[in-house]
């Protein structure tokens, strides 16, 4: 296959689409989720098939347990693609909403559109419930889509992309608003970041090592984040209870992911009588605690910290720990270590909750919950395209409105500058 002509090809194709995505009418987009989540649900047993044989091809090939599980598809993530869909659905319309006018002197009215993107580009690896949810998020927002899954997913991505050519034809509305890539040849993903021309933002999807590679070699600006590493922080007026449910979920839930807990911070005032039961907790689950001397000293089954441990995003059953003698050596130790990406604090303290949630230095911020609610669906957002640490347009978990902009609009009677 020549790939630079396919690209140019599929480029092509999305920036004629995204012309008929933009004016579609709420109406028409919904229709056309609601058609997708009804053909997922009638091919449910042709995605279990296809995501098998992906499976299969997976294990043959030697890859690990925490890609397998990304991988994995099952009669209630089917549905629950198709509850995301519908539920993108129901969420209002971005597309169009004029706020913030203002008339001025001269008598003009002036504001803010929001309007679509334009042509996004999402690349991702091994989780096929991606091109379900990226289908819905950039349609609804009225973008056009190109979307290129990791070469371990492509029977079921290609399944899923016929359920939503499905529900576009249904709509009336062109099927190359969402192109789901057919090769898995890697050189697509050097020619999709580098199509100013077709594509006008590149969603990477990854590890750290995709994501790297896409931010330094693109011509196309970036959402995206690099790292996950999440922080829990014990305060001195943390309700012990809390403390030990929060760090729970938040470690042991799922280690795999970019909300996971990697790092734990206890308040030297509490460590004595909180951090024995938690490490319990931690060690039971099979979690290795790799911790500051004072941690080791607390703990006997601790292990020695390295400088490394604490930037580290681990995605395994291991978690840094650190003795610290505050709040204010805790949002120290957060903004130096930290990836910006999500991070708590249990407390009971109001001021101290204040502090934490204006001090801590990343896309979500929370007081008394697990760091794994750090996701558009858990934010009502439906579904998210992805997660962005970075500070202009959209950070945190990017949704509707992070696949729109807003442009300057001006309503005037016959004005002119004098």
């Amino acid at each position: 296959m020549d790939i630079t002509a396919y690209m140019t090809q599929v480029g092509q194709a999305a920036r004629a689409a995204a012309t008929e995505t933009a004016r579609a009418s709420t109406a028409a987009k919904n229709t056309a989720l609601l058609a997708m989540a009804q053909a997922i649900r009638t091919r449910a047993p042709e995605l279990l098939a296809a995501n098998a044989d992906d499976l299969a091809a997976a294990r043959a090939a030697g890859l690990d347990a925490a890609m397998l599980d990304r991988l994995t598809l099952t009669a209630k993530s089917v549905e629950a693609m198709a509850q995301g869909l519908e539920q993108v659905a129901t969420l209002p319309d971005p597309v169009g909403e004029i706020s913030d006018m203002k008339r001025r002197p001269s008598g003009i009215q002036v504001g803010k559109m929001r309007v679509p993107l334009g042509v996004v580009g999402i690349i991702y690896e091994a989780r096929p419930n991606v091109t379900a949810d990226a289908a819905a998020l950039c349609l609804k927002s009225g973008n056009a889509a190109v979307l290129r899954g990791g070469k371990e997913a492509l029977r079921a991505n290609q399944a899923i992309a016929a359920c939503v050519r499905e529900g576009l034809r249904a709509a009336g509305l062109p099927e190359t608003a969402v192109q789901v890539i057919t090769t898995t040849d890697r050189e697509v993903v050097g020619r999709m970041i580098a199509l100013p021309e077709y594509i006008d933002v590149i969603v990477p999807r990854g590890g750290k090592s995709l994501i790297e590679r896409i931010s330094q070699g693109a011509k196309v600006p970036v959402i995206k984040h690099l790292d996950g590493n999440c922080h829990v922080y014990v305060d001195d007026a943390a309700d012990p209870a809390k403390a030990l449910r929060i760090v729970e979920n938040a470690k042991t839930q799922r280690l795999g992911t970019c909300n996971t807990a990697e790092s734990l911070l206890v308040a030297r005032n509490v460590a004595a009588t909180q951090l024995p039961a938690i490490a319990r907790m931690l060690t039971d689950h099979g979690i290795e605690l790799r911790g500051c001397e004072e941690t080791c000293r607390l703990l006997p089954q601790a292990v020695p910290a390295t400088e490394d441990d604490y930037y580290t995003e681990y995605l395994a059953a291991i978690i840094s720990v650190k003795v610290v003698a505050g709040l204010d050596e805790a949002i120290a130790h957060i903004n130096k270590y930290s990836s910006s990406h999500t991070d708590t604090i249990v407390t009971e303290n109001y001021t101290h909750a204040m502090r934490f949630l204006r001090e801590v230095d990343s896309s979500s911020v929370m007081v008394n919950a697990s760091t794994r609610f750090a996701d558009g669906f858990e934010y009502g957002l439906g579904a998210e395209i992805g997660i962005s640490t970075d500070k202009f347009h959209a950070r945190g978990p990017v949704g509707l409105e992070g696949l729109t902009s807003q442009k300057w609009i001006v309503l005037g009677d016959g004005e002119i500058r004098s």
